[in-house]
Order: C-alpha cells, then structure tokens, then sequence
C-alpha cells in the first residue's frame, strides 16, 4: 500500500509525552490527527505511510480552552488524538532525535 496525499491530511504528527510513552510500552504509539477524521482513515493512513499493520484504533477530542491573552479572550484549538495499537512485532520509532 503506498502512501497518498490524503494520508499526510489525516496524520499530524506523533505525540511524544509521559503518558504517551507509557502507551508505547504495550504497543501503541499516540498521533495528532485531524478533527474529521474517523478510525478506518486513521488505520489506513498508518498502515501505508509506515507499513505496519494495525490491530485497533482509539480516538480522543480534547476542547480547547478558552484564555485570555493581553486582555482578550481567545480560544486555543480543539485537538483529536489517536492511540494506535500495533499487531505483535511491529513497531512505529518515533523518537524526538534530540
């Protein structure tokens, strides 16, 4: 399966935190992905831009919060997450590279 236009659309990018990290540990790697993307679009992207296969995927949406900054009120964006859990054997790197 070769990677296409609309699966650089569907993933953001990797999400490196402590609770990230901890997922890693039993097979599941974290990404920023688009807020209208469903969990079919979210395996596929996965599957053909690192050429794994996957075995499920979670989804989470985080609303934004809404701070003030020099006195106004703005909104910081809403977010969605996908905790991808890898099949047996196969493993995502994303390490920062620092």
């Amino acid at each position: 399966m070769s990677a296409k236009a609309e699966h650089y659309d569907v993933i953001r990018k990797p999400i490196i935190t402590e609770k990230s990290t901890m997922a890693s540990e039993n097979g599941a790697v974290v990404f920023e992905v688009s807020i209208g993307s469903n969990k079919p679009q979210i395996k596929e992207a996965v599957e053909a831009l690192f050429g794994v296969k996957v075995k499920a995927v979670n989804t989470t949406i985080t609303k934004g919060k809404v701070k003030r900054f020099r006195g106004s009120l703005g909104k910081r964006k809403d977010v969605k997450k996908a905790y991808v859990t890898l099949e047996e054997g196969n493993t995502i790197d994303v390490s920062t590279g620092l």
